[in-house]
C-alpha cells in the first residue's frame, strides 16, 4: 500500500515547506482511528494557505485519506485535544519522511507529556467535567432521568480523560479500553452506570454521589493551572479579570463552572466588593491558604 502512495508523498517530501510525513494503516475492520480508511497519510508543513486540507483516494479496492496540516494547527490540537486522532497517528504511525528529526522530537515530546501542558489539559477536562456534572444534577432534580443519564455518560467520559491525563498519557480515541488498563476505578463507575439492572433514576442518583467524591478528591490537582494563575497576585480576582487572562483562554467557557465548584468545595473564597449600587456587591475570588 505504501508503494502505491509513494508518488503522492514523495512529491511533498521534496518540498522545503514539509516538516514530516507519517503513515498509519487500518488494522481492524472497524477503525475509528483511521476514520475507517485503509490508510492515513499525515503531512505536516510549516505553513499553508489552508491550515488543514484533506484529500481522499481510492486504489485496488482500498481507500486512503491524506491530511496536510500546518505545524501551528497541529500544536493546537496537541495542547487542547482539538483532534485526538492526529496524536495517535503521530505516536503509532510509521515515519516516511522526517526533516531534521522533526517527527522524532515530536514523538518524544508526546511520550513525555510535559507537566505544564499536562496541567493545562487537566484544567480543560476538569472544566468540562464540573459543568457536565452540574447539568446532571439539575436534570435529575427536574426528574428528567433519561437526559440526566445521557449527561452522566458524558460526565464520566470527561472524568476518564482526566484520569488518563493524570497518569501522564494523552487520551486515545478508544478511551475506555485505555481507562480500563490505566484507572480501573473510573472504568468501574462507567460499567456500573451502563450495565446495572437498577432503574435509570437510581443509577444516576448513585452515580451523582460517586462522581461528586471523584471530582472533589481531584479538584486541587486538576485545577492547579487556574489556582497557580490566581496565586500570582495578592489581590482577589474578578471573573472578568480571569476570563481576559490569555492563559485561561482554552477553558474560559467553563470558567464559571470551575469557580463555582472550587468555591463550593472550599478551595476558593468568594469576597464581596462594594459597588455604587446600594446593597449590590461585586464577587471576587481568592485562593484559600
Amino acid at each position: 500500500m505504501e508503494d502505491l502512495l509513494r508518488p503522492i508523498y514523495q512529491e511533498r517530501a521534496g518540498d522545503a515547506n514539509t516538516l514530516g510525513i507519517v503513515i498509519i494503516e487500518k488494522t481492524k475492520p472497524n477503525s475509528p482511528v483511521t476514520d475507517n480508511f485503509d490508510v492515513i497519510l499525515l503531512i505536516i508543513v510549516k505553513e499553508n494557505e489552508n491550515a488543514w486540507q484533506e484529500k481522499h483516494y481510492e486504489f485496488d479496492d482500498k481507500t486512503a485519506a491524506m491530511h496536510t496540516v500546518t505545524e501551528k494547527l497541529l500544536m493546537e490540537w496537541i495542547d487542547t485535544s482539538g483532534y485526538r486522532k492526529a496524536i495517535e497517528w503521530i505516536v503509532n504511525g510509521k515515519v516516511l519522511f522526517d526533516r531534521n528529526e522533526y517527527i522524532s522530537q515530536l514523538k518524544e515530546q508526546l511520550r513525555e507529556f510535559p507537566v505544564e501542558k499536562r496541567d493545562l489539559r487537566k484544567a480543560m477536562e476538569f472544566g468540562k467535567l464540573v459543568k457536565s456534572y452540574s447539568e446532571v444534577k439539575d436534570l435529575y432534580a427536574l426528574k428528567q432521568y433519561k437526559d440526566s443519564y445521557s449527561r452522566m455518560v458524558n460526565c464520566l467520559h470527561y472524568l476518564a480523560r482526566l484520569a488518563v491525563i493524570e497518569k501522564g498519557y494523552y487520551p486515545e480515541v478508544t478511551l475506555w479500553t485505555q481507562v480500563k488498563q490505566i484507572d480501573p476505578e473510573v472504568y468501574k463507575l462507567y460499567d456500573e452506570l451502563t450495565q446495572s439492572n437498577e432503574a435509570i433514576d437510581e443509577r444516576v442518583h448513585l452515580m451523582i454521589i460517586a462522581v461528586d467524591f471523584a471530582i472533589s478528591t481531584r479538584a486541587n490537582v486538576s485545577a492547579k493551572h487556574l489556582l497557580d494563575i490566581m496565586k500570582a497576585k495578592a489581590e482577589a480576582w474578578s471573573y472578568g479579570e480571569l476570563k481576559q487572562n490569555k492563559k485561561v483562554e482554552p477553558y474560559k467557557l467553563d470558567l464559571t463552572a470551575i469557580l463555582g465548584f472550587l468555591t463550593e468545595k472550599g478551595l476558593l473564597s468568594a469576597e464581596r466588593i462594594e459597588t455604587k449600587g446600594k446593597g449590590v456587591y461585586q464577587r471576587k475570588y481568592r485562593v484559600k491558604k
